[in-house]
């Protein structure tokens, strides 16, 4: 998929023509997937361009690389600044997606990566509107499993981790599923290629706990809040394979995602095949917060213009 891609990035602390933001082909990230990414929204209301919970976004973004001793060499309010800058710079007025990453850059084909390792960082955003068909997707339960703290850090979002999600994401399109839901190394659900997973148990919302090897996803964790502050119940615990298939209601969270509701599962309809009471309780809010139509949580909100 060809991205419309905006005039301007920013790159290394400026703003250049995307053509000309280019990098050798020595770049180490290239090689062995040493780059770290953050998905984020804004959102146009018509009158202002608001962008979704950067502060948690940024502070993640720093955390990621974290995990690797790879350098983040700007400040948080610099990625901060930059991440407000390029969508001024590019006068976006409708609502989009904006992708900060930063990666080890020059540094041949040294797997001892430490601080001091050369690194580069871009910012570039473009128009964007629903990744999925918020009527409802089918999803089903791949072969893949998750990977763990056994093995490589789930919290990190290193552009190398995502292989495990390309690959899940294969063979459920090959199944005939829009897409894969992934177990962790025990056998309970873990999440989706990029979104978190929610079901609906006698009115109560439950989500795979992190030990599940799921991402401590910023869209999860608003929807998290969100409920509480509605009063509906939230518990964070291990979720069987089986109970997909028995739960009243299914929906994914995620930046790209937003709430998307599962209406079909391992080919077996979930409920009355259609977005549940609670997933479209949970889809009108989250877009009136993202609107700015809800006072109560402004804060997550960051104005451009």
């Amino acid at each position: 998929m060809k991205l419309p891609l905006s005039k301007y990035v920013w790159f290394d602390g400026e703003y250049t023509l995307t053509e000309k933001a280019k990098v050798p082909i020595t770049t180490h990230a290239i090689h062995y997937g040493t780059s770290i990414f953050e998905g984020i929204r804004g959102y146009w209301n018509g009158k202002n361009l608001y962008v979704f919970r950067l502060d948690e976004h940024v502070k993640r973004f720093r955390r990621s690389g974290q995990f690797y001793n790879i350098s983040l060499n700007f400040s948080d309010k610099e990625i901060t600044d930059a991440i407000v800058g390029i969508c001024r710079k590019n006068t976006i007025k409708k609502s989009c997606y904006i992708r900060p990453f930063y990666f080890v850059g020059d540094y041949g084909i040294n797997l001892h990566v430490t601080e001091k390792a050369p690194t580069n960082v871009a910012i570039f955003t473009f128009p964007f509107g629903d990744l999925f068909n918020k009527n409802g997707i089918t999803a089903g339960v791949v072969s893949w499993r998750k990977f763990s703290d056994m093995s490589t850090p789930p919290q990190a979002k290193m552009g190398g981790n995502y292989l495990n999600s390309i690959i899940a994401t294969q063979e459920a399109k090959r199944n005939g599923f829009d897409e894969a839901i992934l177990l962790d190394h025990n056998g309970n659900v873990s999440e989706a290629p990029g979104e978190n997973v929610f079901i609906v148990r006698e009115g109560q919302l439950v989500t795979p706990a992190l030990s599940s090897s799921a991402l401590e996803g910023i869209t999860r964790d608003a929807i998290i809040k969100i409920a509480k502050d509605l009063d509906i119940d939230v518990i964070e615990r291990d979720v069987t394979r089986s109970e997909l298939i028995i739960s009243e209601e299914i929906f994914l969270t995620g930046t790209a995602a937003e709430i998307t509701p599962i209406i079909s599962m391992d080919a077996k309809k979930i409920g009355n095949g259609k977005p549940g009471d609670i997933t479209k309780k949970m889809m009108q809010e989250y877009t009136d917060i993202v609107m700015n139509k809800n006072g109560d949580y402004s804060h997550w909100l960051t104005e451009v213009y």
